[in-house]
Parts: C-alpha cells; structure tokens; sequence
C-alpha cells in the first residue's frame, strides 16, 4: 500500500482560527491535537476541528501544497474549507 500524506485544516469551536499543516496519520495527528498533547498553537487557542483535508502520495508535493495554503490569503482558505465542507462540520469523526 502506498504511504499516504495529508494537508489538513483545523479551526475552533467559533471557527475564527486557522491552523494548516501536514502528516502522515490524519487520525492521529488530530486526536494530539483534541487531547491537547502536544504544546503550541493549537492547545494555546483551542483548535481542534478537522474541516477540510487533502490526500497526496508524494511527500515533497504534500509538502509543497501545505506551504502553498499557508502562503494564501485567509479568504482563499476559506473559500477552499467552503468548497470542501460548507457545513464547517468537524471531518474527524468520519475519518
């Protein structure tokens, strides 16, 4: 099976805040995030809904494209977090 890299975006509970980044284990990359485990950012300001993701293959291009979000404006993210899920649902408890 081919090793799978995902570009992710979290927000809060009023989603007001944006966080993207990059793993190789979506679950378990966004449980640390609910649980808090890891210090930083996201336990500073209490992001931890799942709201959008990408899958790629390559690690470079995953990479690559997280960059590509976070270099965007906040409207093309949530222009790209509304084309993916315009409920703004939390995506993690379908994983």
């Amino acid at each position: 099976m081919e090793r799978q890299y995902y570009i992710y975006i979290l927000t809060n509970r009023s989603n007001t805040v944006l966080y993207t980044g990059v793993t190789n284990n979506l679950i378990r990359r966004v449980y640390e995030h609910k649980e808090k485990l890891q210090p930083g950012f996201t336990r500073k300001y209490n992001v931890d809904k799942l709201v959008y993701y990408e899958i790629l293959i390559d690690p470079e291009n995953a990479i690559a494209r997280e960059k590509q979000i976070k270099a965007g404006s906040r409207q093309k993210k949530l222009d790209l977090i509304r084309s993916f899920n315009p409920g703004w649902n939390d995506l993690y408890y379908d994983l």
